[in-house]
């Protein structure tokens, strides 16, 4: 049985449950040590994350449930750290780097600073241009972004699509890999969260969303793999989205984990739980993955 689950997360960011009851949890479960990751802050979006004031009080009851908790379990105190977040994390035991977001200029503001092919495109859009629904505009140090989530819809997913890559989701999957390979030097994580997490909707569904066997997708993968390894921290094998119905597999899909294991990468298994229930959900069913 694996003992030891990194990425959880409780009612200070967008978890079901306090961090004490996860901590009580885990002691059931016989773990032997248990990281919670509350979501760093993100200042275009701050619907599901923690605001800094909060972090500080999360930082501090983690200290004291170690404290309380120290002859039964070992209690470690993360952040999961958007690509996009603000935070301050020198003050935690260890951080998750992740993608939750992609962006490309405002084309409202007439796409200053556009450059790429997608970012032409998005500029290409027209100044009256509706923003679709759940994309995010934000200004940061006088230039006009909007922020694209990645999982929470395929229809925004699509939507983004759309409005700023030509209707080309294979473009928008290579905007994601080209942010997704920044994350170690951008964040310094200690981990690799859910590297291929904008295929969460695939399985649900049809055509998939995100043809992952298209060459450019799979170019696009490699070519952030290749980067993240040069980092040499190990790389999630997430049951996340399994826990919650939306896929039958493990972040990231298997001939992403052949190619980072081919390449010397190494992994971690992470539940990323928002409730007690799914705390080391199917680990036993990966473990071999980690020799």
């Amino acid at each position: 049985m694996i003992r030891k689950d990194y990425h959880m997360h409780t009612t200070y960011c967008d978890g079901s449950n306090t961090a004490e009851e996860m901590v009580q949890v885990a002691i059931g479960k016989g773990m032997t040590e248990v990281g919670i990751s509350g979501h760093s802050h993100t200042a275009f979006d701050e619907s599901y994350c923690m605001s800094h004031e909060e972090t500080e009080r999360y930082r501090q009851e983690l200290l004291a449930l170690r404290e309380k908790y120290r002859d039964q379990i070992s209690v470690r105190i993360g952040l999961e750290v958007d690509r996009y977040s603000d935070a301050d994390t020198d003050a935690f035991d260890y951080t998750i780097g992740s993608v939750h977001y992609i962006r490309v200029p405002d084309p409202r503001q007439g796409g200053a600073g556009a450059g790429a092919d997608a970012d032409a495109a998005a500029t290409a859009a027209g100044a009256g241009a509706a923003v679709p629904t759940g994309c995010l505009p934000h200004t940061e140090d006088g230039q006009a972004w909007i922020y694209i989530p990645m999982d929470e819809t395929a229809e925004i997913t699509r939507a983004a699509a759309d409005a700023y890559f030509g209707g080309d989701l294979i473009a928008l999957a290579e905007r994601y890999f080209e942010t997704a390979g920044e994350v170690a030097k951008a964040t310094g994580c200690d981990i690799i969260g859910h590297f291929d997490l904008l295929t969460k909707f695939n399985e649900k569904t049809e055509p998939p969303l995100i043809d992952t066997g298209d060459p450019r997708y799979i170019a696009a993968w490699k070519k952030a793999a290749d980067q993240l390894l040069q980092a040499d921290i190990p790389f999630e094998i997430n049951t996340g989205a399994m826990s919650k119905g939306y896929r039958t597999e493990p972040y990231p899909a298997k001939p992403i984990r052949d190619y980072i294991r081919s390449r010397g990468g190494r992994f971690i298994l992470s539940s990323d739980s928002h409730r007690t229930d799914t705390l080391c959900y199917q680990f036993d069913q990966y473990k071999s993955e980690l020799e």
